[in-house]
C-alpha cells in the first residue's frame, strides 16, 4: 500500500457509512418494445403504407420529387381528441395541395426541457405529474397508429434513445433537436434507423455540429443499447444515408434568408455532404412568435420560385387554435400547452397559398 494512503479502520467505516441511507432513485418495470408492439401491432397493410411514405419523403429530400416537404402539426400532442381532429383536417387539406406539398403530421410525444416542465405525453399522459410512463407509451403508440391510419405520414423528435424502439416502426420522418445533435448516442441511434432524419443546427446557430452528426450517422456503428426484448445488447447498425440539415435559427437570429442558405450550402459542400435543407419556420426563425411562421414559409417558397432547389422542406408548429396556454386543470381545447402554435385557419391559408405560388 502506498505509504501516503492510510487504510480505513472499522471505526472509520462506521462513521462514513450512513445509518439511514436515502434512496436517490426508484425503478418501475415497463413493458419491453416487443411487448408493446405485440399489444398494439402494426398491420401489414399499414407497414407497406409507411414504407411508401418514407420513400416519398426520401425522393423529395433527394431532389427527385419537386414537391416541398411540410412537417406540420402541434408542438406536442397532449389531447388525443384534438390530435385526431387535427389529423383529419390535415388529411382533407392534403387532397388539395398534394401536387405541390408533401404533408407530414408532427406527432411529438417527448419535449426537451431546458430546466423543468412537462416532458410530453409519453412521460406524463395524465398531465398531472403522476408520470405513468407505461400508460404514456401505450397512449403514444395508439395515437400514432390512429394518425397513420388516417392516411398521413407522421414525424417526431427522438429525444430518449431507449424510447425510440417503442414507435420508430410507425415514423416516416424524424428530427434530432439542436441540443442533442452533438450527442454520440443519438448519432449512433440514427445510423440504425430506416427513415429520413433531420439534424437541427445548434442553438447558437452554428452548422458544424449538425454536419458532423450527419457524417457520423451515415456510417455503420457498434454501440451499447437495448434489444426489443429489453435486454442489454450490442447493437450493430448499417448507417443512415438519408440525413439532412434542419435550419432553426440561433441566438444571432434567423437563418432562412438567401445569405444563410448560401452559407449552409458552403458548409455542406466543405464536408462533402450532398443533402437538402429543411427550414424550421418556428423557434429562432420566427423569433418564437408562431404568427410569424407564414412569413418564413413565404420566403422559402419565393426562394424556390427563384430557383433555389436546395430548399426541400419546412417545419411548422400548428394546432387547432392560435397560441399556447399554461398547463392547468382546466385546459382550452385545441390550444398547445408547450410552444405557441399557429391556428388551423391560418395554417390552412398559408399552405394553400404556398401550393398556389409553387404551381405558378
Amino acid at each position: 500500500m502506498n505509504a501516503n494512503v492510510s487504510a480505513l479502520t472499522p471505526s472509520d467505516l462506521a462513521i462514513a457509512t450512513p445509518t439511514s441511507p436515502v434512496l436517490q432513485r426508484t425503478a418501475q418495470t415497463l413493458p419491453t418494445p416487443a411487448q408493446l408492439r405485440g399489444r398494439l401491432p402494426l398491420s401489414p397493410e399499414l407497414a407497406v403504407s409507411i414504407q411508401h411514405h418514407r420513400t416519398a419523403i426520401r425522393a423529395v429530400l433527394n431532389g427527385e420529387d419537386d414537391r416541398l416537404l411540410v412537417v406540420v402539426g402541434p408542438c406536442s400532442l397532449h389531447d388525443p381528441d384534438a390530435a385526431i381532429e387535427y389529423a383529419q383536417r390535415l388529411a382533407e387539406l392534403d387532397d388539395q395541395v398534394s401536387d405541390q406539398l408533401l404533408l407530414v403530421m408532427r406527432a411529438y410525444v417527448e419535449k426537451p426541457r431546458t430546466t423543468i416542465g412537462w416532458k410530453g405525453l409519453l412521460y406524463d399522459p395524465r398531465l398531472d405529474g403522476t408520470g405513468d410512463m407505461a400508460e404514456g407509451l401505450a397512449l403514444s403508440r395508439r395515437l400514432m397508429l390512429s394518425i397513420t391510419e388516417a392516411g398521413l405520414p407522421i414525424a417526431t423528435e427522438l429525444l430518449q434513445p431507449m424510447a425510440a424502439g417503442y414507435f420508430d416502426d410507425l415514423l416516416a420522418w424524424a428530427a434530432i433537436g439542436a441540443r442533442t445533435s452533438e450527442s454520440q448516442i443519438h448519432r449512433e441511434m440514427v445510423s440504425g434507423l430506416d427513415l429520413p432524419v433531420g439534424f437541427k443546427n445548434g442553438t447558437d446557430g452554428s452548422l458544424g455540429i449538425a454536419c458532423d452528426a450527419m457524417r457520423s450517422a451515415e456510417h455503420a456503428h457498434q454501440h451499447f443499447g437495448i434489444s426489443e426484448n429489453g435486454q442489454p445488447a450490442l447493437i450493430q447498425t448499417r448507417g443512415n444515408p438519408d440525413t439532412h440539415l434542419v435550419l432553426r435559427g440561433g441566438y444571432a437570429g434567423p437563418n432562412y434568408h438567401p445569405e444563410a442558405i448560401a452559407a449552409a450550402r458552403t458548409a455542406l459542400a466543405r464536408q462533402g455532404i450532398d443533402a437538402g435543407l429543411v427550414v424550421d419556420c418556428s423557434h429562432a426563425n420566427s423569433g418564437k412568435d408562431p404568427l410569424r411562421q407564414p412569413a418564413v414559409l413565404e420566403s422559402v417558397v419565393e426562394q424556390r420560385r427563384r430557383g433555389e432547389r436546395l430548399l426541400r422542406g419546412v417545419m411548422l408548429e400548428g394546432h387547432l387554435y392560435d397560441g399556447c396556454q399554461p398547463l392547468s386543470s382546466r385546459l382550452e381545447y385545441g390550444v398547445s400547452i408547450t410552444d405557441g402554435c399557429l391556428g388551423w385557419s391560418k395554417t390552412e391559408a398559408a399552405l394553400m397559398q404556398a401550393a398556389e405560388r409553387l404551381r405558378a
